[in-house]
C-alpha cells in the first residue's frame, strides 16, 4: 500500500508501505517503523536499527531532531500514538461491521464474554477480545495485553473479518486508552461497569485513571452511538453527564436503571433469580451464575447487544443460558466431604448440601473492590467458615496491598497471603506489606503450597476462594514466566486428599 493511500493529502516520497510496527526488532523490508515516546525509553532511539532492517517510512514525535536518508519519509506528529492507531486501521482493514466496547476497573471480561455469548445463541457470527484473548466460534488466541497495541488489535479484527465475524465485543483499558490504542475504531456504543482504585502506579492518581476510562465515551463514541451504563456504579453520574453533554443516547441498567430496572434479585441455589421491569413489561430470569455484580454485568452485556439492533425479548431468554468465563467467580470443585469432588457432581441443591460440602471458587480479583466483591458474593453460601487465599502483584499499585490485607481480614475467618505476580519485586516485600493490615492471616510464600494447605483445612460447610489469578497460566517472577494455574493448583490439592 502506498504511502499516500495510508495519509490523506500526503506530498513527500510516495514509497510502497508492507507493514507497520513500533517494535525496531520487527522491522521488515518496507515497514513503517513507529517510533513512539515511551514511559522508560524513547522509540526514537531505535530509528537507526529499524532503517538498518529496511524501513521505509519513520513516524515519531514532533521534537524528533534527527535526519533521515533521502527518500525515507520522516512523519512528525504530536502524538504519534493516534497516528499510527489511525495508520494500523486503514492498513489492517477491514474491521467487524459492529464493534462494542466496555471500560470499567471490573467485570469487562465478563461483559465481553456475555456479549459474545448472547450472539452466539442467536445466531449472530460474533466474538470477544481482551483479557482472555480473542474468542469466537473459530477459536481462541491469546494476547499479551487486554487492550492490544494497535497493529496487533487491527490484524486480529482484519482476520476476524475475513472469517465473516461481523460483530465484536471489546474491552477497552485504561492503558489502552490512555496509549490511543483504540482510536482508529468505529464504535457502535460503549458500556461503562464501574470505577474504584487500580493501576495508579501507571496513572498516578484516581482522577487521572477516571479520566481515561471517560475517553472512551468523550472521544471514541460517536455522536451516532449508545452508551450502556451500570447506574448503581460509582461515577456513573459523571459518565452520564458527558454522554448527556454530547447528546449521546444513555441505556441504563441495575437497581437505577431505566432500561433495565433490577427489581429484585433473590439467591437460587448457584444461581440467582432476577425480576426485570423493562419497556416491553416484566420478566423474570433464573440466571445460572453467583454474586449480584455478575447479575449487573449480565445486564450491561444485555443492553450492549440491544443497542446492536437486537430486540430485547429475544435477548432475555438467552440469559438464561450464559456461563461466567473462566476465572471469575468459578466453581472449580469441592472438598470430598460426600463424595462429590468436581463442580459438575455437584447437584442443583449444593447449597442444601453445604453442610456436607466444602466448595472452592476461583476468581480474577486482584483490586481491594474486586476483592471484597468477590468475599461479599459468597457469604451468604457459607454454613462454617470463609476461607481466602490472595497475594498482590508487582511492580505495581503498591498503596492497594494493606487495602486488600484489611478487607480479607475482616471479612474471612481465615486467610492465606501468598504470591501473585511478583514480577521485578521481592515477594517478600510486598506480603510484608500486606500482612501488615492483615490481622491474623497466615503468610505462605508459596502459592501451589498456599493452596494446598487451605483446601486441607476446609471443614464441611467451609468455602474457599482462591484470588488474583483466575484464568491466567504462568506466574510473572523476575523476567520469567513460570508456568502456574490456580485451576490446576486446586485440582492437585483435591486430588491429595
Amino acid at each position: 500500500m502506498k504511502l499516500s493511500e495510508l495519509i490523506e493529502g500526503f506530498s513527500g516520497a510516495d514509497v510502497e508501505i508492507t507493514g507497520l510496527t513500533a517494535d525496531s526488532r520487527e522491522v521488515r523490508d518496507g515497514f513503517l517503523f513507529a517510533a513512539l515516546p515511551g514511559v522508560v525509553v524513547d522509540g526514537a532511539r531505535f530509528i537507526d536499527q529499524a532503517l538498518s532492517q529496511g524501513a521505509a517510512a519513520i513516524l515519531t514525535h514532533d521534537n524528533y531532531e534527527g535526519s533521515l536518508p533521502e527518500g525515507v519519509p520522516l512523519l512528525q506528529q504530536v502524538d504519534p500514538r493516534l497516528g499510527l492507531a489511525e495508520l494500523a486501521a486503514r492498513f489492517y482493514a477491514p474491521q467487524p461491521d459492529l464493534i462494542v466496547g466496555v471500560t470499567g476497573t471490573n467485570g469487562k471480561t465478563s461483559v465481553a464474554s456475555f456479549v459474545r455469548q448472547i450472539w452466539e445463541h442467536i445466531g449472530i457470527d460474533g466474538a470477544s477480545l481482551g483479557t482472555i484473548g480473542v474468542v469466537s466460534k473459530h477459536g481462541a488466541k491469546k494476547l499479551d495485553h487486554t487492550t492490544p497495541d494497535p497493529v496487533t488489535l487491527h490484524k486480529a479484527l482484519k482476520e476476524l473479518a475475513e472469517q465473516g465475524v461481523d460483530h465484536l465485543a471489546l474491552e477497552a483499558s485504561s492503558h489502552g486508552l490512555a496509549q490511543r490504542r483504540l482510536d482508529g475504531l468505529n464504535f457502535t456504543a460503549a458500556a461503562f461497569t464501574n470505577i474504584t482504585r487500580d493501576h495508579l502506579d501507571y496513572h498516578e492518581t484516581f482522577e487521572a485513571y477516571f479520566n481515561e476510562k471517560k475517553r472512551l465515551f468523550s472521544e471514541l463514541l460517536g455522536e451516532n452511538g449508545i452508551a450502556v451504563i451500570d447506574a448503581d456504579a460509582a461515577g456513573a453520574g459523571r459518565i452520564i453527564g458527558v454522554c448527556e453533554a454530547r447528546h449521546i443516547n444513555v441505556m441504563t441498567i441495575g437497581c437505577k436503571g431505566r432500561y433495565l430496572n433490577l427489581k429484585k434479585c433473590e439467591i437460587d441455589g448457584f444461581s440467582q433469580k432476577l425480576t426485570l421491569v423493562h419497556h416491553r413489561g416484566t420478566s423474570e430470569i433464573q440466571l445460572p451464575l453467583v454474586g449480584d455484580f455478575q447479575a449487573s454485568n449480565v445486564l450491561v452485556a444485555a443492553a450492549l447487544v440491544a443497542a446492536g439492533g437486537v430486540s430485547l425479548l429475544d435477548i432475555l431468554p438467552v440469559l438464561e443460558k450464559l456461563k461466567g468465563p473462566k476465572g471469575r467467580l468459578e466453581l472449580v470443585g469441592s472438598k470430598d466431604c460426600s463424595g462429590f469432588k468436581q463442580a459438575t457432581d455437584l447437584p442443583e441443591t449444593a447449597p442444601e448440601l453445604a453442610p456436607i460440602l466444602a466448595p472452592v471458587f476461583i476468581d480474577y480479583a486482584h483490586t481491594p473492590d474486586a476483592l471484597e466483591t468477590a468475599i461479599k458474593a459468597l457469604l451468604p453460601y457459607k454454613k462454617g467458615k470463609l476461607h481466602v487465599v490472595f497475594g498482590c502483584g508487582g511492580d505495581r499499585d503498591k498503596g492497594k496491598r494493606p487495602m486488600m490485607g484489611e478487607i480479607a481480614s475482616r471479612l474471612a475467618e481465615c486467610v492465606y497471603v501468598t504470591d501473585d505476580n511478583p514480577r521485578g519485586e521481592e515477594p517478600s516485600v510486598i506480603r510484608s506489606e500486606i500482612m501488615a493490615a492483615a490481622a491474623g492471616a497466615n503468610e505462605i510464600g508459596d502459592r501451589a503450597l498456599a493452596i494446598q494447605t487451605a483446601v486441607a483445612e476446609l471443614q464441611p460447610g467451609d468455602i474457599l476462594l482462591v484470588a488474583g489469578k483466575g484464568h491466567e497460566t504462568g506466574q510473572f517472577v523476575g523476567s520469567e514466566t513460570l508456568p502456574f494455574s490456580d485451576h490446576e493448583a486446586v485440582e492437585a490439592a483435591l486430588n491429595k486428599l
